[in-house]
């Protein structure tokens, strides 16, 4: 890892009145490229009849765009994209063209993102663009992909589904099961939207979205899985590219696959699970050196032992909460819950206070009960609350997120059925990547990688075993699987984290190593995705956007929020001054099946 931070030479920069293009490159004679192209731009450019949608966000408008479910039949079956656009804020200045943004997922609501632009898009890019997200086909409030004919029969059949991953054989059995019925309900009641939801569809769909709002080349930001979308964008039409930034990437061909790879499932090859492991190593590492003026669970000892001693105690017995701390009801603590509760608290750049606050709670209820009036009773007794709580937050965010969609899709005159975010992630995800054969077989590459990257790389590889080529039969013949290396008219701006836990920084360096004239941004800020953790980052992004300009070859930020830094005791101040950052920061999805947007 580079030691030396390189400020980038962007960050800072007057904002120009004008774009200042970066020099185009001479593009290869693919025929595929042509081909995109002459495919997309046969279809006639749809009307989009705008309406006010001002529920969403100030001076908001939306559409319903109708585009061609089978690029191939142009004149076929149409399939209606929701959209929402934000107007560039500063009329007095030449508006440089529309922004497009998506939030990750797959299956994130990119109408959603763009109405909360204000709340992290710099007010220099927001002058200068419109802003406009669509939720992709399938997703959110374009015509939805429904596997089951109602939310009952999907919860009966994904009952196995209600561990974060399983552990033991009776959660495997339940698992596998789930993971093959919903292969088999979107290879028949899901059709035929399951088999025409690729990535390479979304990014046709772009394209196109980019002729409605007239601009010439597409610029876009894009986060997570955005990233993937972002990439086959900039692979299917080179010549279109004018400012593309891929923020969180996902490894292309890991996530495609390749003849090298294909024998292995889709969620492990991307290495998600070893970048989780590797940041919760390293925020062990800096407890034990930090001590416990600035770590609690380094109170407790060694917290790499520690730490260790508790998966082990897990794996043999879960946790159970009760008390009059949380409400009478018990709350259990399983071995895969603990490493989904790490897991989700390691995506904000506060990562290190978290995973502390979770282990050192942990550690203090699987000690013997203190005595009455103790400081161990009264630290056990305020674990039992604040855990049981963390547990069931993520649930509840759910159903926060699904009624505000409910909310808003009401005001708006959108709405669907019930949320089949879990079919849109699926559906994407099997019909862009090759994956093994049988479901119960995922046991086995499960313990494979449980050695390549312990605890979190059984997590990762499990949310792909209903894409198991034996039960999920809908595919999409028009997918994209690479390749990854076309000259782009400008160069990419590829984003990468060092401690990402959802897209591990070895997937940036390698879509940078296959994008001729790219740029890789590096940074060493925890959580996921980089921009908006650091003046650096973000000032890198807004100028590469505004003016082509790239940061400098081999720039690495530093992230604002680093763990251990401030003593326990200075800790409620800074608490303030860390959530007031992370309100400003973009809603991302990562990708994990049924997972919201960070707040």
């Amino acid at each position: 890892m580079a030691s030396l931070l390189i400020a980038p030479a962007t960050a800072g920069a007057a904002t120009p009145t004008t774009p200042v293009q970066a020099p185009a490159v001479t593009l290869p004679q693919a025929p595929s490229m042509h081909t995109e192209a002459r495919k997309v731009d046969a279809v006639p450019t749809p009307k989009a009849d705008w309406f006010d949608c001002d529920e969403w966000a100030d001076g908001a408008d939306c559409a319903m765009v109708p585009l061609p479910l089978d690029y191939d039949e142009p004149k076929g079956q149409k399939t209606e994209v929701a959209v929402l656009r934000l107007r560039a804020t500063d009329t007095s200045k030449k508006k440089l063209g529309t922004l497009f943004v998506n939030p990750g997922g797959p299956g994130g609501s990119g109408v959603q993102m763009a109405a909360a632009a204000e709340q992290f898009v710099s007010p220099a890019v927001r002058q200068r663009f419109d802003i406009v997200g669509m939720d992709p086909r399938g997703t959110n409030f374009s015509d939805g992909v429904a596997c089951w004919k109602n939310n009952g029969a999907m919860q009966k059949d994904l009952a196995g589904f209600a561990v974060a991953f399983p552990y033991t054989k009776t959660e495997t059995k339940a698992y596998v099961k789930s993971s093959e019925a919903f292969g088999k309900a979107c290879g028949t009641t899901g059709k035929p939207m399951s088999g025409s939801m690729s990535t390479a569809e979304v990014a046709r769909d772009m394209d196109m979205l980019r002729r409605v709002v007239g601009d010439k080349q597409l610029t876009y930001l894009g986060f997570s899985y955005g990233t993937y979308l972002g990439n086959v964008y900039a692979n299917m039409f080179p010549d279109r590219v004018r400012a593309v930034v891929i923020d969180g990437v996902l490894d292309p061909q890991g996530w495609a696959g390749t003849k090298y790879n294909k024998a292995r499932p889709q969620t492990q090859r991307i290495k998600s699970g070893q970048g989780a492991a590797k940041a919760l190593q390293e925020i062990l590492k800096r407890c034990k050196a930090a001590g416990e003026k600035y770590c609690q669970f380094a109170a407790d000892g060694d917290p790499v032992k520690n730490y260790q001693k508790m998966v082990a105690s897990l794996k043999k017995k879960p946790l159970v909460i009760k008390g009059e701390e949380t409400g009478g009801e018990p709350v259990e603590v399983s071995y895969a819950t603990l490493i989904g509760t790490l897991l989700s608290s390691m995506y904000s750049p506060d990562a290190g206070t978290s995973v502390d606050s979770i282990l050192s709670e942990v550690s203090a209820l699987l000690a013997q009960p203190g005595a009455r009036g103790s400081k161990l009773a009264q630290r056990q007794a305020e674990a039992r609350s604040d855990l049981a709580a963390r547990i069931s937050s993520e649930q509840q965010a759910q159903q926060s997120a699904a009624n505000e969609k409910k909310r808003l899709g009401a005001a708006t005159g959108w709405g669907f059925p019930y949320d089949n975010s879990a079919e849109a992630f699926q559906s994407v995800l099997c019909t862009d990547g090759t994956n093994p054969s049988r479901a119960k077989n995922w046991s086995h590459y499960a313990d494979y990688a449980q050695i390549l990257a312990p605890d979190f790389g059984p997590l990762w590889t499990w949310g792909s075993a209903p894409c198991a080529s034996s039960t999920w039969t809908s595919q999409d013949e028009d997918s994209y699987r690479g390749t990854f290396d076309h000259a782009t008219a400008h160069p990419v701006l590829v984003v990468g984290s060092y401690w990402d836990p959802a897209t591990n920084y070895d997937g940036a360096v390698k879509a940078a190593s296959l994008l001729p004239k790219s740029r890789l941004l590096s940074s060493t800020n925890w959580g996921h995705t980089a921009y908006g953790t650091s003046k650096c980052a973000t000032g890198a992004i807004d100028a590469y956007l505004l003016s082509g300009k790239l940061p400098a070859k081999g720039t690495v930020c530093e992230g604002d929020v680093q763990p251990f830094t401030t003593p326990l005791d200075e800790q409620g101040a800074r608490s303030k001054l860390r959530k007031a950052q992370e309100s400003h920061l973009p809603p991302v999805v990562p990708p994990v099946p049924g997972a919201v947007p960070r707040r």
